[in-house]
């Protein structure tokens, strides 16, 4: 289930700059009984996105009614809304008219990822690292090929996802998903002023630990500090929030803010 530019199951243009440079952005959202889990951030991150690549946009109310339309179709699945520079000739110089490229899709969520909520998963440290762009840092473009190079490692018997660190050795996040670390009442989330993803569901559920009194910080963590920590959990759009048990060696327990933010959030799959 595919629409380019609101025609279904349309072409996308050879000549298009998402193909041709990955000149572009993307969000995958989650559908609810409601409508979309948190759109109005998904569309501010995407325009401010655009805007940091250098061309406008701004979510028409005519893509807005066809995403809702969508979720309430759909509830309970993933849509993956790709938003392109648009078409463009052949040269890294973006045209001086843009029209974006809007592709939408709608797409099952993962089963093992309700598992997952339930007993928790494990970590493995890539060996990849992440280079350091701070233009690019936070943003979810589409260049998307150190998480492909991670990907395409076989994760070892009794893992679950790769943690991944920058060329310093700072942990960042996992190969799809945010990181946050407990010690104590103490949280902290990795700085991402140099690289990573920063996620809608990473913004709610800091939003959400303050609002329950909790401390929580955006600093570099170097992957010595593991051992530091007595509790993880990973967040991203479409499998909520996790919780973490181990990470190669290093075991963790689990806490009961992770549950008490999946209720808040209603994120339970």
């Amino acid at each position: 289930m595919i629409w380019v530019n609101g025609v279904p199951q349309a072409n996308v243009d050879p000549s298009d700059r998402g193909i041709a440079y990955g000149d572009g952005l993307f969000a995958t959202m989650r559908t609810g009984a409601e409508g979309i889990l948190f759109f109005e951030t998904h569309q501010a991150r995407l325009t401010i996105g655009a805007a940091r690549l250098g061309f406008q946009w701004q979510m028409s109310e005519a893509l807005q009614q066809q995403l809702q339309a969508l979720a309430i179709e759909y509830p309970l699945h993933c849509i993956k809304l790709i938003v392109s520079r648009g078409v463009g000739g052949r040269g890294y110089t973006p045209p001086e008219i843009v029209k974006p490229t809007e592709i939408v899709s709608v797409h099952a969520i993962p089963r093992h990822y309700a598992q997952w909520q339930q007993m928790g998963i494990s970590l493995k440290t890539s060996s990849v690292r992440l280079g350091l762009q701070p233009l690019l840092a936070g943003i979810k473009h589409l260049n998307r090929l150190e998480q492909v190079l991670i990907k395409s490692h076989i994760l070892p018997q009794g893992f679950d996802d790769w943690l991944v660190a920058d060329i310093e050795d700072n942990i960042i996040e996992s190969s799809m998903a945010n990181i946050f670390f407990i010690k104590g009442n103490q949280v902290l989330t990795p700085s991402l002023a140099q690289c990573g993803v920063a996620g809608v569901m990473r913004e709610h559920v800091m939003l959400a630990l303050l609002e329950q009194h909790l401390n929580i910080e955006c600093l570099p963590v170097g992957a010595e500090r593991l051992i530091e920590f007595d509790s993880a959990f990973i967040t991203n759009s479409i499998l909520g929030i996790v919780d973490v048990l181990a990470i190669d060696s290093l075991t963790f327990t689990r806490t009961p803010i992770t549950a008490q933010l999946r209720q808040t959030l209603l994120l339970t799959l």
